[in-house]
Parts: structure tokens; sequence; C-alpha cells
């Protein structure tokens, strides 16, 4: 058994990575490509990771996995698209901490259920998150945003890719940390969002590193703090946002392959085995690295108890924030 290294929060979520066999292909299955549906539009941080794994999946299977977003309401056209598909392993899901912990608790009427309706395959990666903020805005730390934020209130706004993603709660979680009165405009999807940061339009984010790094390291946005409890590797400059003054907070994103519930064990095992030597390939290990995240892997057991964990966890937050969605 191997543990991935290279984001520390990785191990702390209790998933190591499992080196599956190299033989996956079991007789039958699949004898025509693939389906991984994702919640988001192109360009948003799980459509990146989809699309770095997809690639290599498909040359494990032996069949093309083809990546098609179904973007709309947090994930839950996408959720509900892969609920109702026929659990015969031809269409999987590929969602997040967003969608699978945080819709729970935030949602009066969510039309799916993350643990019934579905059968996990594996823990895909784990990502620290960043606060950003435009880059002609008068701060470069936590430490300076709260004071100015403080004496501006209602007046200064943050994005999101959407209401319910971890991003968006994890922001209402600083601001109730550290009482900031920020308002929230939601965009469908991180890449118009940023777009938006970029150009003025909004003030502050905090996102995936996927999304973000490569527009913080183009100069295009300025980093305030990482959400995870110790710095980063990718940018190990840059303090956490706890350790400017905002205690114990902490908050990462990841992601994971599903299927529909009711597909068949063998079919799921052999993804589990196939999705384990994908995140084992050193591309992909290094693609995933240069977004600032780090892949996981594990048992398809491992990752249903994560999922089942982090839903309490993330209730917490929700209810904390006070953040709700009819």
């Amino acid at each position: 058994m191997t543990t991935r290294r290279g984001f520390a929060a990785a191990a702390a979520i209790g998933l190591t990575a499992a080196a599956g066999p190299r033989r996956v292909l079991g007789a039958g299955y699949p004898e025509r490509p693939v389906r991984m549906v994702v919640g988001f539009p192109p360009g948003q941080s799980l459509d990146i990771v989809a699309r770095i794994v997809a690639e290599r999946l498909g040359a494990v299977l032996g069949q093309p996995v083809v990546v098609e977003n179904r973007a709309g309401a947090a994930g839950i056209i996408a959720h509900e698209a892969v609920r109702n598909a026929p659990p015969d392993g031809y269409t999987l899901l590929i969602s997040s901490s967003g969608s699978l912990a945080i819709n729970p608790s935030l949602y009066r009427k969510l039309p799916y259920d993350p643990v019934r309706d579905f059968a996990p395959i594996v823990a895909i990666n784990a990502s620290p998150m960043y606060l950003a903020t435009r880059t002609a805005m008068p701060v470069s730390s936590v430490v300076e945003m709260i004071p100015y934020v403080k004496a501006r209130p209602g007046k200064l706004t943050y994005g999101s890719g959407g209401s319910g993603l971890t991003g968006h709660i994890a922001m209402e979680m600083l601001k109730d940390a550290a009482g900031l009165d920020l308002l929230h405009v939601p965009y469908k999807g991180s890449a118009p969002m940023i777009t938006d940061l970029i150009s003025g339009q909004v003030d502050f984010c905090i996102e995936p590193s996927s999304s973000i790094l490569p527009q913080a390291r183009a100069g295009k946005v300025r980093l305030l703090g990482v959400t995870t409890s110790k710095r980063q590797e990718a940018m190990p400059e840059l303090p956490t946002i706890a350790e400017q003054g905002v205690a114990d907070f902490e908050a990462m994103t990841w992601s994971g392959l599903l299927a529909p519930a009711g597909t068949q064990v063998a079919i799921v095992e052999q993804l589990n085995r196939a999705m384990n030597q994908v995140l084992e390939h050193p591309e992909v290990v290094a693609r995933i690295r240069g977004n600032g995240s780090a892949t996981v892997g594990g048992s398809r057991a491992d990752f249903e108890r994560f999922v089942r964990a982090e839903i309490a966890r993330w209730g917490r937050a929700v209810r904390a924030s006070g953040a709700q969605v009819d």
C-alpha cells in the first residue's frame, strides 16, 4: 500500500492510495464508451480534474471515457441525471465536496441522497483553497483585508462558482469567523467568476487551487491566504488564513468518482482498480500536483466512510454560517 504525498490534508482525511492490480479488464465490460458526467462547465476545477483522469482511464479500460458537462444548480442537474441512468457502468459521476457533503445541509429539498442514490468508486483528489482578490484591491494579506472590509460593511463583494459550492460555504465560514459583511455574487461556474474578479467586477473569492493558482502565477489575481491548516508546497511563502488571525480556520475541497446505485459490485470494483492505477500514473500525478492538489485513491469503502464523515463536518459549517437555499 502506498500513500500519495504533496498535500498534507490528503493524509488527514484518512484515505490511502491502494495500488490496484495491473490487470483491470474483465470479460464483457466495457464494450462501448463510458460517460463521465460533471456538474459544472468547462474550466471549473472539477472539470479540470475530470479531463485529467478521463483520458488515462480510457486507456486502462480500453474504451473512450467521454467527459460530459451537465452544468447547473450546484451540481444537482448532473447528480439527478446519473441517479436516473441505467446502473450498467456506462454512466459515471465525478462529484465533489460541494455536491456530496454541502448540498445535503444547504438545500431544504435536495432531490438526491449522496449516500443512498450512488455507489462510491474512489476518492480522486484533495485540494487546498485560496482566498484571492483583484490586483487593484489595496490589501495583500488577510490581516489587511479584515479591517478594510469592516470599514466598508456591505459595500464589497465576493464571487463563487455557484451557491452551495465549497468556495461559497468556506467564504461564509470566513465571514462568520472574522465578522465580515460581504455580498455574495454566485456565478454559473468558476471560470466566469474569476474573469470578473480579474476585471474588478467582484472583489474576493475562495477557490480551489486548480482554478485560481494559474491566475495567481500569471499575476492576474492576488492571493491573501490558504485555507488549510499548514502552508502548501505549491505556494510555501503564502501564510494560512489561520496563522493570520482567524483561529482554527480550515477548509478543503475534494473529488471522487461514483456510479448509480445498483451498479454491479464487480463493475464498481473493476472501476476502483482501474482508477487506482490511473491515480498512480506519473503524468496524472504530475498534472494534478501542478494544479496544487494531490491524488488520493483507496478502496470504495474508504471513500464511502469519508463521504459520510464529510457530510457531518460540512453540515456543521453550513448550520454555523446560516446559509440556506430553497
